[in-house]
């Protein structure tokens, strides 16, 4: 059974001005992994706009509730190149009340457009 869905967009070069704009923006919003490719390089602009719009398209699942943490929920690539959501704390919590036991989420960038989709499933 789907218990929400969420979807949303993020313009690229808007999420890079931010960050410009804004140093510790980062750090708020992501976790470590999520900033980091496997090799330690920093992970690209467009890539990050597609997991800021995951946790938005997240949040939208959940119901939107106030009390969310930005880094409760991490972006994790398997190995295989497939997204996935690990979630703990506030998010991990809201599920939960929810009854969310699966997630499903998919990542796009093009054309200066970030998008995600995510569905929450009891």
């Amino acid at each position: 059974m789907i218990v929400g869905v969420g979807i949303d967009v993020a313009g690229i070069d808007r999420f890079a001005e931010a960050l410009e704009r804004t140093p510790q923006l980062a750090r708020r919003l992501f976790v470590t992994r999520e900033l980091l490719l496997p090799g330690g390089e920093r992970r690209g602009v467009a890539s990050l706009a597609a997991r800021f719009a995951a946790k938005e398209a997240l949040a939208k699942a959940l119901g939107a509730p106030a009390g969310l943490s930005w880094t409760d929920a991490e972006v994790i690539t398997d190995a295989d190149g497939r997204p996935r959501l690990a979630v703990r704390g506030s998010v991990a919590a809201r599920a939960a009340e929810l009854g969310v036991r699966a997630w499903h989420v998919s990542l796009s960038h093009d054309a200066g457009v970030a998008s995600a989709v995510v569905i929450a499933e009891g």
